[in-house]
């Protein structure tokens, strides 16, 4: 859904973060200073890419909607789109790694 309302230029990504834990595996509830930065997230919607200087071509980007990604501690701009789940966008080199 958010997808269709958001669609990133050039080499940009439309990253949806996980949610953090807040609960551990034996049922104590997390304070919200305890719990850490989720650094992973799914790719939601993905640009066209980059530009090519000397062509003028796109050049494709690496990463395809439905993966999981590393993403920096920080960075990335957050975007809010009605609903309750945390979206940021990031350009494509700012991503650390693909998770498989």
């Amino acid at each position: 859904m958010a997808s269709k309302r958001l669609i990133p230029l050039l080499d940009r990504v439309l990253v949806q973060r996980a949610e953090a834990l807040t609960k551990t595996k034996g049922g104590i509830v997390l304070p919200e200073k305890a719990q850490s930065k989720v650094l992973e997230g799914t790719i939601v919607a993905v640009g066209p890419g980059a530009r090519n200087s000397q062509t003028g071509q796109h050049v494709p980007l690496a990463v395809t909607v439905g993966e999981k990604v590393l993403l920096p501690e920080y960075g990335g701009t957050k975007v809010d789109l009605g609903d309750t789940k945390e979206y940021h966008l990031f350009r494509e080199a700012d991503i650390l790694a693909k998770i498989e």
